[in-house]
């Protein structure tokens, strides 16, 4: 099976008049179709830089990124890419934010329109959907944000610590939300997060990174033995603490 993503000895590094900054070094590995992949490591070591090369919004000074078997050159339709905040647009209501992405492409038509009734529906929204974002919990917010992306129907999504805005107690809601309409979906999914216990209690595999510049230090299988695996149920089942523990260790084995 082709992976959709696949990096090979990823380098990057920042150039300013005061020297280069190396932030990646050698980076490699791929993503199989419907797979929930963390990245975790150390503040500032280059996580939110790798998503920005995977989003063909930077090159990498050496190495190749491969979409679907083939080169990504430059940004792809078929990535879709959450930041941190929501971005909605408040002199806007909340379904003509959701189809925004459908204007900027030329993809606006009476079923993508029905399409996005459909998810608004789907993910209780539609009664709030001539609503201007103010009048949304951040939890609704960002559960527009997705299906904003979900509408351009990306093989890929890139999601850049999209919780973090969040106070505690709705940020265990909604990534528990948002995590079970991605695998729903089907959709392949790439997360940066500096929270381990959204790591484990989200992906399939977590890809730990070195203090700058980042290179791979492991790569972390995560199962769990669930009736229903969900992020929530993750989190009190037994695995999760040893998950935690043995990743939490990896990332301070120098101190």
């Amino acid at each position: 099976m082709t992976p959709i993503l696949e990096l090979r000895n990823i380098n990057y590094s920042y150039h300013t008049p005061e020297g280069e900054t190396k932030a990646l070094a050698g980076i490699s590995f791929s993503l199989s179709p419907g797979e929930f992949t963390a990245v975790v490591g150390p503040s500032g070591c280059g996580k939110s830089t790798l998503l920005s090369l995977i989003a063909g919004l930077m090159r990498p000074e050496s190495g190749e990124i491969f979409l679907d078997g083939a080169p990504l050159t430059e940004n792809s339709s078929k990535i879709g890419y959450m930041l941190q905040h929501d971005h909605l647009f408040e002199w806007r209501s909340v379904y003509r934010n959701v189809v925004l992405g459908l204007e900027i492409s030329g993809t606006l038509t009476a079923e993508t329109r029905s399409e996005a009734e459909q998810l608004l529906e789907q993910y209780g929204l539609l009664p709030f959907a001539r609503s201007r974002p103010s009048e949304l919990s951040g939890g609704m917010r960002q559960r527009a944000a997705l299906i904003r992306t979900l509408l351009l129907k990306p093989e890929l999504l890139l999601l850049d610590e999209p919780f973090s805005a969040l106070d505690y107690q709705t940020r265990l809601t909604v990534s528990d939300d948002i995590g079970q309409i991605i695998r729903s979906s089907g959709k392949t999914a790439l997360l940066v997060t500096h929270d381990l216990s959204e790591a484990v209690s989200l992906s399939d595999r977590i890809v730990i990174l070195s203090k700058r510049p980042a290179s791979i230090t492991r790569i972390v299988p995560i199962t769990f033995a669930l009736e229903k695996d969900t992020p929530l149920n993750r989190r009190n089942a037994p695995e999760f603490k040893n998950y935690f523990n043995e990743i939490w260790k990896e990332l301070n084995h120098d101190e």
